[in-house]
């Protein structure tokens, strides 16, 4: 049962994405994903509208506080701009680490993916983008989780 959830959460994550724009997940060049997510600034300002949407929502919002949002922003922004295959180099704190003692929920991963894809639609982040975003974080889950 336990190997069931990670599958029912990337499959739920997944469904939202192809029920929102039915865009598939081709390859494209390394710095495509990067530039659709509009380079630096528009990672910069995905997340901003993200770290927004988390102090509202009161499924995740605990799991945030005391943080230190100007590290929080520029760590998320540099790990984003990464994965996207932007110039960025990610720095912070590996995701087991960070996230061991959080004890994340399946309900509160999947919250942060919706606050993400609701930022990323705030900023206009083509459906595509969003899935191929989405793609690269899903391998994340097991550390975040802790299965």
């Amino acid at each position: 049962m336990s190997n069931v959830k990670p599958i029912i959460a990337a499959l739920l994550i997944t469904a939202g994405l192809v029920l929102s724009g039915c865009q598939s997940l081709h390859n494209e060049p390394d710095n495509t994903l990067y530039q659709q997510l509009g380079e630096r600034s528009g990672i910069a300002d995905v997340v901003e509208d993200l770290l927004y949407l988390i102090v509202a929502d009161e499924r995740i919002n605990h799991q945030f506080k005391g943080m230190n949002v100007a590290q929080f922003h520029r760590n998320l922004t540099d790990q984003l701009c990464e994965l996207s295959g932007g110039p960025c180099t990610y720095s912070g704190r590996e995701m087991r680490e960070l996230h061991a003692d959080m004890g994340i929920t399946n309900t509160q991963f999947n919250a942060l993916a919706e606050n993400l894809i609701l930022a990323m639609e705030k900023n206009q982040v083509p459906t595509a983008a969003q899935n191929r975003l989405i793609k690269q974080l899903l391998p994340m889950y097991p550390d975040i989780r802790h299965l």
